[in-house]
């Protein structure tokens, strides 16, 4: 049942429910798909400020379910990739979301890049993801515009359209969603919690989990506890390819190991285009799709966390190369003329952007795994950009057991 969205009704008086979960992104519908079949009879709420669900990470991605290659061995990211993007391509057979296992290539344009693609091939069977090394002539066998000195090929990546992933998990879920009130105050009570939304909504829950992405921080804060970071908003700036045919299906860099970022790409989509990017430049809002979307208190929030500073002290250089990339398309059409070169300026037509929401620590560290901590009687999920979606069917049973075990102790 849906309330206050499509085809909904408006929510009047209290709401009471065993687990509350915050955020109507992929992550929470996940966790509340996952709750509905690990613990059937246990009543959820889903809370989401927007009028529907995923219209912010998991709406404003370039649709790719990752393979699991980049991610370190026994990390969260390597382990709930590997296995969700398994996952996730039963699931969209299973209910008819169109999807498709492309494979992509991981392109090496320079020698320096050599080592990196090296250790890359290494991590994939650490992962137990098949991977092929590839030398010039075999990349143009698979993508005959793509220049490298050497690659590989990745088979278990895909593509698929999130948004339609997100309102299958949100009707299969079973869950109460409530739309349209951000949540503007939350009180722990001996018995749960309590939260009220923006537009008059109180509910009543044994279990509270924040899945509340750009806001998580925000969320975790209102509900008492100390996360240890802050959200730091990085927004990743598409653009549509003129001529499609470049490109048959998924190309890469070799990214950065120092960044959590994988670099300007090429990703053929469901709808047969292709998306290029994003870059990765800060936002100056958590929901700031375009340099003309300032929000003081969030650049104020930003501003006051010493991790915000010391992470541009040590990255500097970096994020100036990202912001001359948005600035110039003559800038970021060079970047992409190093997988791509024929392709120009004018092939490049501006889409939607996304921003990521990145986790800093105090000291500066850009957070590299999904974070996700417990309090009492609440779950925060604290970071969990790329890969994410594709990582979200094990990501919401991870959190559906840990608010579950919550829940029998209360």
């Amino acid at each position: 049942m849906q309330y206050a969205g499509v085809g909904g009704v408006s929510v009047g008086g209290g709401v009471d429910c065993d687990v509350l979960v915050i955020g109507g992104g992929i992550v929470g519908l996940s966790t509340a798909h996952a709750l509905a079949r690990l613990a059937p009879g246990t009543r959820v709420v889903v809370l989401e400020k927007e009028p529907g669900p995923a219209r912010h990470q998991t709406g404003r991605n370039s649709g790719v379910i990752h393979s699991g290659i980049y991610y370190r061995p026994g990390s969260l990211k390597a382990r709930f990739a590997v296995g969700g993007a398994a996952e996730m391509v039963k699931f969209c057979a299973e209910h008819g979301i169109a999807h498709e296992v492309t494979g992509k290539l991981i392109v090496a344009t320079e020698r320096s890049e050599l080592p990196r693609l090296h250790a890359l091939v290494q991590r994939g069977r650490e992962n137990g993801i098949p991977v092929r090394e590839l030398g010039p002539a075999q990349i143009s066998e698979y993508e005959p515009e793509v220049r490298g000195l050497a690659a590989i090929h990745v088979g278990t990546t895909g593509i698929v359209d999130y948004g339609q992933v997100a309102a299958q998990l949100a009707e299969s879920s079973g869950a109460e969603i409530v739309y349209g009130g951000a949540v503007d105050l939350i009180s722990r009570r001996s018995g749960g919690v309590a939260v009220r939304t923006t537009s008059g909504t109180v509910v009543r829950a044994r279990v509270l989990v924040n899945c509340a992405g750009l806001q998580c921080d925000r969320i975790a804060r209102l509900a008492g506890d100390d996360p240890g970071m802050r959200i730091v908003p990085f927004r990743g700036e598409y653009y549509d390819l003129a001529r499609p045919s470049l490109v048959r299906g998924l190309v890469y860099p070799v990214p950065d190991p120092a960044f959590p970022f994988l670099g300007v790409h090429l990703t053929r989509g469901i709808g047969g285009g292709v998306h290029v990017g994003p870059n990765a430049v800060p936002a100056l809002a958590r929901e700031g799709y375009g340099w003309g979307v300032v929000r003081p208190r969030d650049l104020a929030d930003e501003l006051a966390w010493p991790g915000s500073w010391r992470m541009a002290a040590r990255h500097w250089r970096y994020g100036a190369g990202e912001i001359r990339r948005s600035l110039s398309r003559r800038a970021f059409t060079e970047a992409v003329r190093r997988l791509l070169p024929a392709v120009v300026a004018s092939d490049l037509v501006p889409a939607a952007a996304g921003v990521r929401a990145q986790a800093v620590l105090r000291d500066g560290t850009l957070v590299d795994d999904f974070l996700i901590r417990e309090a009492p009687r609440t779950v925060h999920v604290l970071n969990a950009p790329s890969p994410a979606a594709t990582a979200s069917l094990p990501i919401g049973r991870e959190v559906a057991r840990r608010a579950l075990a919550t829940l029998n102790t209360t």
